[in-house]
């Protein structure tokens, strides 16, 4: 760690202090780098508007209304779960909302759309080749689809990392924009598997079956796969440039794609014996991938712990503080204690200002201090001495 980023000496009033670095000046510098997403923000909406309209055509004429509308209501079972699991992933350091609602519709809209364009065109090129129909059913699923998919969702946790790497802070990032792009192309899928199986079969009976793998048995088989990227590209927001981004996104597709076509694969190999394979094979793999989530969530609490030490032992925080400020159990007993007092929400903002600050800290020690790091500092420290400031008098 290196003296240059080292949190400066807290004033003898400290809300003087901290508001003597929030000035004009730095509140234009954080206009900017606000500003600064709006271009790309605004191409990457339109892209997905482009694209919506095509995969939502598809499924009209495909499907038609009535089968798409059950299907969805099908496909909202296993997304709440999902969205659920990522909420709870999420919850120590919230990612912006709008980087969310980005992940879940380039998952659900552009991620769909380039598998179905490149499904179109290796469907062609297959048919001119001669291939039967087995087998080209067993090349798209065990091969093109996984290489296709994993490339087409982890492209978007790619494009979060160049647009919007401030709000990129390591592997649990990594896994909630990661996991939201598959929650979001899964939820698609899904109503695409159901739907056509209502088309075809004629019956619910048949749509239900697949819903009972799909949605009971799998319904996190896309985010297991897609996390691999997002962790590899998360890992890569600490130390590397955008070559090293591009170089993670790679590396992470390789994991990636093999557990997507490990899945895929397992009902040519296993037959009659997919159940068993599933027990044995899926369920493991699926608690290992727990697993790492709640250690890299662990991670992520010590990294916020330690980071504001640093500041208390500036003087910007009581030292007893922090384990309110960096534990689970504090955060619930501060919580409570405000709750009781009104003031609950100053209580959660104080909380979600001090996360803030530790990341923000956590950029300036691995060399980010160019994407507007020191400037967000003064700001989240005048930002904390206010709401400290409404906490104090009933204490």
């Amino acid at each position: 760690m290196t003296d240059q980023y080292s949190p400066s000496q807290a004033p003898v009033e400290v809300t003087q202090g901290a508001n003597a670095h929030h000035g004009p000046a730095q509140e234009a510098a954080l206009a900017g780098h606000k500003s600064s997403l709006v271009v790309p923000a605004t191409i990457a909406f339109v892209l997905i508007g482009i694209t919506g309209l095509l995969v939502a055509g598809f499924l009209v004429i495909s499907l038609g209304p009535g089968a798409i509308a059950i299907a969805g209501f099908m496909a909202l079972i296993p997304l709440a779960a999902v969205l659920l699991g990522i909420r709870w992933i999420d919850r120590w350091e919230p990612e912006p909302r709008g980087l969310l609602i980005f992940a879940f519709l380039w998952g659900a809209v552009s991620s769909v759309f380039v598998a179905l364009l490149v499904s179109v065109v290796v469907e062609l090129a297959q048919e001119g080749a001669g291939l039967g129909e087995a087998e080209r059913e067993i090349l798209g699923s065990v091969i093109q689809a996984p290489v296709v998919e994993e490339f087409a969702k982890g492209l978007g946790v790619l494009l979060i990392f160049f647009a919007a790497r401030k709000y990129f802070d390591g592997p649990v990032d990594g896994v909630v924009y990661a996991a939201t792009i598959a929650a979001g192309f899964a939820f698609t899928e899904n109503i695409l598997y159901f739907g056509a199986e209502l088309v075809e079969g004629g019956t619910l009976g048949g749509a239900i079956g697949i819903f009972v793998v799909r949605g009971i048995m799998s319904p996190f088989a896309h985010v297991m796969f897609t996390i691999c990227t997002g962790i590899a590209i998360g890992l890569a927001t600490r130390r590397t440039g955008a070559g090293g981004g591009i170089l993670a996104f790679l590396i992470g597709l390789v994991p990636a794609i093999f557990l997507h076509a490990l899945w895929n694969g397992a009902t040519y190999v296993v037959g009659d014996s997919f159940f068993v394979y599933y027990v044995l094979v899926q369920v493991p793999l699926f608690i290992g991938a727990i697993v790492l989530v709640v250690r890299l969530r662990k991670a992520e609490t010590r990294t916020t712990h330690d980071r504001l030490a640093e500041y208390a032992a500036a003087g910007w925080f009581n030292p007893d503080e922090i384990t309110a400020l960096a534990t689970p159990a504090g955060r619930r007993q501060a919580l409570a204690w405000a709750r009781a007092r009104g003031l609950r929400l100053v209580m959660k903002g104080y909380i979600t200002d001090s996360t803030k600050l530790a990341f923000i800290r956590q950029r300036l020690i691995t060399g980010r201090a160019a994407e507007g790091a020191q400037v967000e500092e003064a700001a989240t420290l005048a930002a904390i001495v206010a709401r400290r400031a409404a906490l104090t008098p009933l204490a």
